[in-house]
């Protein structure tokens, strides 16, 4: 337990960062996974409409400084990937 007042402050204060930053990681995570769910069941036009949303989330969460710039950058490299590799395939078959 904190023993002075700024303490106790600071304790609410990282509670409820906490809270914001594991709000918008979930979110960019469950963005993700439908992006992935889609493309494994080979399904273009949901993985487009999917990478367009998770590529809003993770683009938010980095102004609102949940995520650093070169994660999001990384992340939406592969999910870039991903969606590439199923239009190849797509216009193979």
């Amino acid at each position: 337990m904190p023993n002075k007042k700024s303490a106790e402050r600071r304790v609410r204060i990282s509670e409820r960062n906490r809270l914001y930053n594991r709000y918008w990681t979930t979110r960019c995570k469950t963005a993700l996974k439908r992006l992935m769910e889609a493309v494994d069941s080979r399904d273009s036009e949901a993985a487009v409409q999917s990478f367009n949303v998770a590529q809003s989330v993770i683009d938010k969460a980095v102004v609102k400084g949940v995520m650093h710039r070169n994660t999001a950058t990384r992340r939406k490299k592969l999910m870039a990937r991903c969606l590439k590799s199923l239009s190849a395939e797509g216009g193979e078959a």
